[in-house]
């Protein structure tokens, strides 16, 4: 398998930017860590694994990167300034993390749509991509994600934490947004445990169930059993189950 390393500076975040790629072609997949999470996470914890025999066969090309959690979503002070920052991390990836993975995953051809994929807080990160730049992706898995980001906010609210918070953003969307038929093309997948540590997320995916299906939006939603943990061991089995269906293999 070919594994690539590359950096590149952000104009947008005013520092350098590492991923890595995994495979020569197929369909472009980007990969969210999970809170405060680096590049190299879905090699190290073995994620990897359960990728890999599309990646060989060239179904599919995995691009990684980092989060800046810490300075944002998960810091403390002032919200105002976490949440700018937050979004700048958001513009970073879809101006410029993104036109170079297409030009990569394309041979410098026409942009490709990609899936985008993320565990926990990469979930969210993960749902908020697909949902704000439908033009840009066409697909998610989100496991073990909250929805809202009101929790890392305590009571604060502008119109940053919105439109970074799907799960408010598309229940207020008109019943004739354009985004929705886009939304409605797309595969969506949304798994979530009902065991140790998943008292948040379960309670989340519910209400974002409910959210979706309001707008008539088709997604896959699955609660799995009450030995499911929020734990690496139970994301490679749910990833491994999703991702055919993901590629309707």
């Amino acid at each position: 398998m070919k594994t690539q390393y590359g950096k590149f500076f952000s104009k947008i975040l005013n520092r350098e930017r590492e991923y890595k790629v995994y495979g020569e072609g197929g369909k472009p997949f980007l990969c969210i860590p999970c809170e405060n999470g680096r590049f190299y996470e879905f090699e190290d914890m073995h994620m990897l694994d359960v990728y890999m025999p599309y990646i060989e066969s060239g179904k599919i090309q995995v691009f990684t990167i980092d989060s800046i959690d810490g300075e944002t979503l998960s810091a403390q002070g002032d919200e105002r300034a976490r949440i700018e920052l937050h979004e700048r991390w958001i513009e970073y990836i879809v101006r410029e993390a993104l036109k170079l993975f297409s030009s990569i995953n394309t041979g410098g051809g026409d942009f490709a749509k990609f899936t985008v994929t993320g565990i926990s807080l990469g979930a969210l990160h993960a749902a908020t991509l697909y949902f704000r730049f439908p033009e840009l992706f066409d697909g998610a898995m989100c496991l073990s994600g909250v929805y809202t980001n009101e929790y890392r906010f305590g009571g604060y609210h502008d119109d940053l934490t919105y439109i970074n918070s799907p799960q408010q953003f598309i229940k207020n969307m008109p019943p004739d947004h354009p985004y929705l038929e886009k939304y409605r093309s797309g595969r969506l997948i949304f798994c979530v445990g009902q065991g140790a540590w998943e008292n948040e997320t379960l309670e989340s995916t519910r209400r974002f169930a409910e959210v979706l299906a309001e707008k008539d939006i088709n997604a896959t939603f699955d609660f799995w059993g009450n030995d499911v943990r929020h734990d690496w061991e139970w994301w490679y089995v749910q990833a491994a189950y999703f991702l055919p269906k993901l590629l309707d293999l």
